[in-house]
């Protein structure tokens, strides 16, 4: 087994600031990678969420219509 150094060298210490850059570089490539993908696919959603926020605004209009025209009837039959 290798004994632990206690000295680390310029060269030494170069090499691992470069090789932590390159795995920093991988890792925003990554990022931006993901980040594109969840644009994209955000765009995509944005429209189906608008579509069923049409759709829920004529159901509960709908529905309050009805109980109004309801209530308006049972008023009226009762008169």
């Amino acid at each position: 087994m290798e004994a632990v150094r206690e000295v680390w060298t310029d060269e030494r210490l170069d090499d691992l600031n470069h090789r932590v850059d390159e795995g920093f570089k991988e890792t925003r490539a990554e990022f931006r990678a993901v980040r594109l993908e969840m644009r994209t696919e955000f765009t995509a959603v944005r429209g189906e969420i608008a579509a069923l926020h049409r759709t829920m605004i004529q159901l509960f209009g709908g529905l309050i219509a009805t109980l109004v025209i309801g209530f308006a009837g049972l008023i009226a039959t009762q008169l």
